[in-house]
C-alpha cells in the first residue's frame, strides 16, 4: 500500500504531532507513504471566495500525485472533502477540466481522474483492516471510554466524499474499540466542533464547542477522539481558552487517533508528540502506569 501524504496547511503548521504519529505507526501497519514536496494549499479557505481558484488549487494537488501514478491520503477531513469535492465535478465538468487543465498546462501538469483521494481513516478501515491493526496491538485500554468525533467534512456531502454511512457511521468507532477503549454513544456525534466560526463569531465556536464538551462529559467520555486538525485545535487549543474565559468545568481532553493507536501499539508518549496536546491526558497516563491494566494482545 502506498499513498501520496498529504499533510495541507494546519498540520505542519499548529499540528505537527499529528503528522508524527501518523508516520510511526503507519509503516507498522504496511502503508508506505510519499511526500511529494510540490503540494499546494487544498483550496479550502478561499472555497467560498473564489471558487475557481479553489478548484485550481486541489486540481493542481491531484495532478501532481497523477504525474506519480499514487493515489492520496489527507489527514485532514477538510483537505479530503476539498480534493474529493474537485475531483468530482473536474470529472463531472469538462468545461471546467478545460478551462483548469489550460493552467496547470504551464506546469506540464493535467488532470484527467484516475486516482482516488482517501483519509486515512478509510485506509485504516479498508485497506489495512481491524483484524491487521489487532495483530499489532500491544496495549489495550479496556474501560476506557472515548467520544468520536467523525468531523463534518468527511460526512457530507455523502454522494462525493463516500466516506461513511452520514447518519449513522461505525468506522471511527470500530478503529477506536481495536484498541479495546469503548466508542461511547452521545447524541452531538455528529454535530460542528465550532472551528468554521473561530475568527468570525469566537463566541459561537465556543458555545458550539462547549455544547460538545459538555455532551460527551454528560455520556460518561474520558477522552474525544479526533482525526481532524480542526477538530482538534478546537477541542484541544480553543478548549483550554474557554476554560480561561467561562466558568464551569469543561476538562475533556482530546486525543489525536494516530496518538491512541499508537499507544496501544506500545509506541512511546514523545514519540507521538502526547505533550504538544494543550489538555494534560492523565486518564491515559494512570492506564500506561498500572501494569494490572495493560494487556498483551487483543484475542477477539
Amino acid at each position: 500500500m502506498k499513498f501520496a501524504l498529504f499533510l495541507g496547511c494546519q498540520i505542519p503548521a499548529h499540528l505537527s504531532q499529528y503528522e508524527t504519529s501518523s508516520r510511526a505507526i503507519l509503516p507498522r501497519l504496511g502503508v508506505e507513504l510519499v511526500d511529494i514536496r510540490q503540494f499546494n494549499c487544498c483550496g479550502y479557505p478561499v472555497r467560498n471566495i473564489d471558487f475557481k481558484t479553489f478548484i485550481l488549487f486541489s486540481a493542481r494537488n491531484l495532478a501532481l500525485a497523477a504525474r506519480e501514478k499514487l493515489n492520496m491520503m489527507s489527514l485532514c477531513k477538510c483537505c479530503y472533502g476539498s480534493l474529493k469535492m474537485a475531483d468530482h465535478l473536474l470529472k463531472e465538468d469538462s468545461s471546467l477540466r478545460e478551462e483548469t487543465n489550460s493552467i496547470l498546462k504551464k506546469e506540464e501538469l493535467s488532470y484527467d481522474g484516475g486516482i482516488e483521494v482517501k483519509h486515512f481513516l478509510s485506509v485504516l478501515y479498508h485497506e489495512v483492516g481491524i483484524a491487521s491493526i489487532k495483530e499489532k496491538i500491544e496495549r489495550t485500554f479496556a474501560g476506557l471510554k472515548i467520544a468520536t468525533q467523525y468531523g463534518c467534512h468527511a460526512l457530507r456531502p455523502s454522494q462525493i466524499v463516500e466516506f461513511d454511512d452520514p447518519l449513522a457511521p461505525s468506522i471511527f468507532d470500530q478503529l477506536v474499540e481495536a484498541t479495546g477503549a469503548d466508542s461511547i454513544y452521545w447524541p452531538t456525534q455528529l454535530e460542528c466542533c465550532g472551528a468554521p466560526l473561530l475568527g468570525v463569531n469566537d463566541e459561537l465556536s465556543m458555545d458550539l464547542t462547549q455544547r460538545k464538551l459538555t455532551d460527551g462529559k454528560q455520556h460518561g467520555a474520558d477522552y474525544l477522539c479526533t482525526a481532524c486538525p480542526y477538530c482538534q485545535l478546537q477541542f484541544d487549543t480553543v478548549q483550554k481558552a474557554i476554560a480561561s474565559e467561562r466558568t464551569g468545568e469543561h476538562h475533556l481532553p482530546a486525543l489525536l487517533y494516530p496518538q491512541l493507536l499508537g499507544l496501544s501499539m506500545g509506541l512511546g508518549e514523545e514519540t507521538l508528540g502526547l505533550k504538544m496536546n494543550q489538555i494534560p491526558i492523565d486518564v491515559i497516563e494512570n492506564y500506561l502506569a498500572a501494569p494490572e491494566n495493560i494487556q498483551e494482545a487483543m484475542k477477539a
